[in-house]
């Protein structure tokens, strides 16, 4: 329909000429009695009719000329506009930009050099190297340590999500079970933190299979419920727990981590010492940096190789219909349950990296406000697409980092005015804007985990993104 109407423009305005006139019709009919009459009483209580014959031609007229310009102009707009961007999208997907092909290697180099690079700009700025190690703190701990965690923790989701196609609202229950588990084990038993780390992520897979049998029966609605109540338990048994989690005053004076058994303190045997270096607290948030950065790329190395493997191939088909899944012959209680421990062990190790770097751990780190954040920054950055959630991770926790440093605010609004405080309505206003601009997130083309001669990167509206 759409090529009849670029094509042959008479037949398409005759068409919109008709269907004008039907309008009109149709509208008349509807509003003859609706608006062309109207009941008055007068000075003696007795009902007169009146007629607003201008009123209704204004209606008719209205619904048949919008009827008409829709026909005539707007739908072959749209079909046009349709069919170059479909052409544009195949263009895109067969050839690829040298840039667009090299960009997750670039976006990795520049993690790998950012706090040198931070330290040297600010050492240039400050006119000495002590300035600039101590000026960069912040940026290597808010901006890079802070988004790198949740990196981590919205890829772990994405194995749930992106890729098995299972809306999990409680994942910031694997998160609190891996930085308890840290904390705990630490304080009682004095193990370390290369230790704990591998059994933070084994306990938030227990817990995982735990939260995973029961809700195998259950899809879509239903199983956001239930994950999300299963995120409110955890976080409740932590707060009334008080003889093991100390309840909300929390868990402190965590060890921190070491290199090789290097502690980062100042003093003889502290890292700085032994290496001859002026003491300062920029090498230990350096050290936790490129380990949250490691760890990140494991997450990311593991999803793809698992999704390549067949155990990757049955969440994907997981998510694009559980009853075609089961009439293949696929085990969708194991394929599931492997989802849910798989995501809930990356969670495990944010987690217990989180516990290291705090040093101190309360049930108010772990509320349902965290699960919606990083399910967010899965849906804007496309379900099933790591560059895109990483992106939109950047974005949003760099953002609200951001608002923090924008004091002149405070001239334009007021002293008492906190530009912090409502990073919530950026972050709403930034999720609808999103959402209406790039419906499939921000990366709108996949790379299939499957092809016959050639990978060519397809579009997300092919895809089905699974909500359970």
């Amino acid at each position: 329909m759409a090529d009849v109407q670029t094509s042959n423009p008479e037949s398409n305005f005759a068409k919109a000429v008709k269907e004008g006139l039907v309008a009109a019709a149709l509208a008349l009919g509807l509003f003859l009695l609706i608006v062309g009459f109207r009941t008055d009483q007068n000075i003696r209580n007795e009902l007169v009719l009146n007629q607003r014959w201008g009123l209704l031609a204004i209606f008719v007229l209205v619904a048949g000329f919008g009827r008409f310009f829709l026909t005539a102009y707007v739908t072959p707009w749209n079909a046009a506009r349709a069919a170059s961007k479909r052409a544009a999208v195949a263009k895109e997907a067969k050839e690829q930009s040298a840039f667009r092909k090299s960009f997750p290697r670039i976006g990795l180099a520049l993690l790998f050099v950012y706090p040198f690079l931070v330290i040297a700009i600010l050492a240039a700025y400050n006119g000495s190297l002590m300035g600039g190690l101590q000026g960069s703190l912040k940026y290597v701990d808010n901006f890079g340590i802070q988004i790198l965690i949740y990196v981590m923790l919205a890829w772990g989701l994405n194995i749930v999500i992106g890729l098995a196609g299972l809306l999990d609202l409680g994942y910031v229950a694997f998160y609190a079970v891996g930085a308890y588990s840290y904390a705990l084990l630490s304080s009682h038993f004095g193990l370390s933190f290369w230790l704990l780390l591998p059994m933070a992520g084994i306990f938030a897979a227990l817990w995982g299979i735990v939260l995973g049998f029961p809700v195998l029966r259950l899809r879509g609605d239903y199983l956001a419920i239930v994950t999300l109540a299963f995120g409110e338990i955890i976080r409740l048994v932590l707060i009334n727990w008080t003889v093991v989690t100390k309840g909300t005053f929390g868990i402190s004076g965590i060890a921190k981590a070491t290199l090789f058994g290097i502690p980062f303190t100042p003093g003889p045997g502290g890292f700085a010492n032994l290496l001859g270096l002026p003491n300062s607290g920029v090498y230990y948030k350096v050290f936790l940096y490129y380990l949250i950065l490691l760890l990140a790329l494991l997450t990311a190395w593991v999803t793809i190789r698992l999704r390549r493997m067949p155990i990757g191939r049955a969440w994907e088909a997981l998510r694009e219909d559980e009853i075609a899944c089961r009439s293949l012959g696929i085990n969708t209680t194991t394929t599931k349950l492997t989802a849910f421990a798989t995501g809930a062990m990356f969670g495990g190790f944010a987690g217990s990296f989180f516990a290291a770097r705090q040093g101190f751990v309360s049930p108010e780190s772990f509320v349902f406000l965290e699960s919606a954040i990083i399910l967010a920054i899965v849906v804007l950055g496309g379900m099933g697409s790591l560059v895109g959630i990483a992106i939109a991770a950047a974005v949003m926790i760099g953002g609200t980092e951001l608002l923090r440093e924008l004091e002149f605010l405070k001239h334009i609004f007021g002293n008492d005015f906190t530009p912090e405080l409502y990073r919530m309505l950026l972050f709403g206003l930034a999720m609808i804007v999103v959402m209406v601009w790039k419906p499939r997130g921000f990366v709108g083309n996949r790379e299939p985990s499957a092809f016959l001669h050639k990978r060519k990167l397809i579009s997300s509206e092919f895809t089905k993104e699974g909500h359970g």
